[in-house]
C-alpha cells in the first residue's frame, strides 16, 4: 500500500509540472512615453513584434523567439534585448534619457545589463573635455582607465555568458581603436596649427546679407568659424545650440560665422548649390555672418585648416591668431566655457 501511495505522489508531481513555455513574456514601463505608444521588437528582416505601450507608459505582451539579440524601437529611441522562450522579462526607462536610464530585470538581465551599461561607459573615461583639448597623455590615461573599468564591469554581472562577454570585448576594443583614431586626429591637428599661430585666412566671400566679408574685416573680435553644408545632418542638428550661444553673446565682442562648402558634386551646378544655401540660410533664420566659400571643399581655408569632415568649428582671436583649429561644437558645454574665459579678459 505505501509503494502504491509513493508512485501515485509520483505520478502526481510529473502531472503538475508545468511545460516548458515556448514563448518570452515582456513587460516593463516607459516613463515619458511617445505618442507613438508603441513597442516594436525586431530582428533584422527574421523577426518583427510590435507591442502596444498603455497611455501610464506600461506594457506586456508574449513573443515566440529564436534564442538571441534582439532590436527595440520606442518612438526615436533604439535599445537592444537578449531573449530566449521560456524568460520572464522586463525593463524600465524614461524616454527622455532612454539609454542611461534603461534597467532590465527579470530572465537574462545580467545580459542586458551589461549590454547597456558597457555601451554607456566609454563617456565616464572619454569625456567632453578629453574631447575639447585632447593631449597624447590624457588619451593614453583614458584608455587605461577605460579598460580596468570593462574589467570591472564585467565582474558585476555573474549570469554573463562566454558569447556576451566576448562581443563586449570586441566592443570595447573597437571603441578603444575608433576613438584613439580619432583624438590622434584631433592632437595631430593641434600640432601643425598650435594656439597662438597666425590663423590661415579667407578673403572676399559672399555675404548672404550683401557684399562680401573677409577674416580681416573681423580683426580685433573673437571669431568662432562654422563650416557646414545644407546637406551635412549634424550640421543642422548643431544650428538650434548654435543659435542659443550666439543669443547668449549677443553683443560681446565676437562674431559668429558660418561658412558654407556647398558644391556641385551634391547639388549638380554650383549655381544650384548656391540657391540651396541662400534658402536654408532663410528658411531656417540663420544668425550670425553666412558666408559662401569661395571653392568649397577646395578653398585655401578650408584646405589649410585640413578640413576633411563636417561640422567643423574654429576659434581665432581678436589679433588674427588661432585660438583652436578644432572647437568644441555649439552643443557642448565646454564653449560657453571657453567663451566666457575669453571674453572676459
Amino acid at each position: 500500500m505505501k509503494r502504491i501511495l509513493v508512485v501515485l505522489c509520483a505520478l502526481s508531481i510529473v502531472a503538475c509540472q508545468e511545460e516548458p513555455k515556448d514563448y518570452v513574456t515582456l513587460s516593463g514601463k516607459i516613463l515619458n512615453a511617445h505618442e507613438s505608444k508603441t513597442l516594436k521588437v525586431y530582428k533584422d528582416k527574421e523577426f518583427e513584434k510590435v507591442i502596444t505601450v498603455n497611455d501610464d507608459g506600461t506594457f506586456s505582451d508574449t513573443l515566440k523567439v529564436a534564442e538571441g539579440d534582439y532590436s527595440m524601437k520606442h518612438g526615436d529611441e533604439l535599445g537592444s534585448i537578449y531573449l530566449k522562450n521560456g524568460f520572464e522579462a522586463s525593463f524600465e526607462t524614461d524616454y527622455n534619457d532612454f539609454d542611461k536610464t534603461l534597467v532590465y530585470k527579470g530572465d537574462g538581465s545580467d545580459i542586458n545589463n551589461y549590454g547597456i551599461q558597457s555601451y554607456l561607459l566609454s563617456d565616464t573615461y572619454f569625456t567632453d573635455d578629453l574631447f575639447a583639448n585632447p593631449n597624447a597623455a590624457s588619451l593614453e590615461k583614458a584608455v587605461t582607465e577605460y579598460k580596468a573599468g570593462f574589467q570591472k564591469l564585467e565582474a558585476n554581472y555573474k549570469g554573463l555568458d562566454s558569447l556576451h562577454k566576448a562581443n563586449g570585448q570586441a566592443n570595447m576594443e573597437g571603441t578603444i581603436k575608433s576613438l584613439k583614431s580619432y583624438l590622434s586626429g584631433k592632437i595631430a591637428l593641434r600640432s601643425a596649427l598650435p594656439e597662438g599661430s597666425p590663423s590661415p585666412t579667407f578673403d572676399n566671400y559672399i555675404n548672404y546679407a550683401g557684399g562680401t566679408t573677409s577674416l580681416s574685416d573681423l580683426k580685433g573680435k573673437y571669431v568662432y568659424v562654422d563650416i557646414w553644408a545644407t546637406w551635412c545632418g549634424p550640421c543642422k542638428r548643431e544650428i538650434p545650440s548654435l543659435k542659443k550661444v550666439e543669443e547668449q553673446f549677443h553683443g560681446k565682442n565676437i562674431e559668429f560665422v558660418s561658412i558654407s562648402v556647398d558644391d556641385e558634386r551634391r547639388s549638380g551646378t554650383k549655381e544650384k548649390a548656391f540657391e540651396s544655401w541662400k534658402n536654408m540660410v532663410k528658411d531656417k533664420q540663420l544668425g550670425g555672418i553666412q558666408l559662401f566659400s569661395d571653392n568649397a571643399w577646395q578653398s585655401d581655408f578650408v584646405k589649410n585648416y585640413k578640413v576633411n569632415g563636417i561640422p567643423r568649428f574654429i576659434l581665432i582671436d581678436p589679433n588674427g591668431n588661432i585660438v583652436s583649429p578644432d572647437a568644441p561644437r555649439p552643443s557642448n558645454p565646454k564653449l560657453v566655457e571657453i567663451l566666457e574665459e575669453k571674453l572676459s579678459i
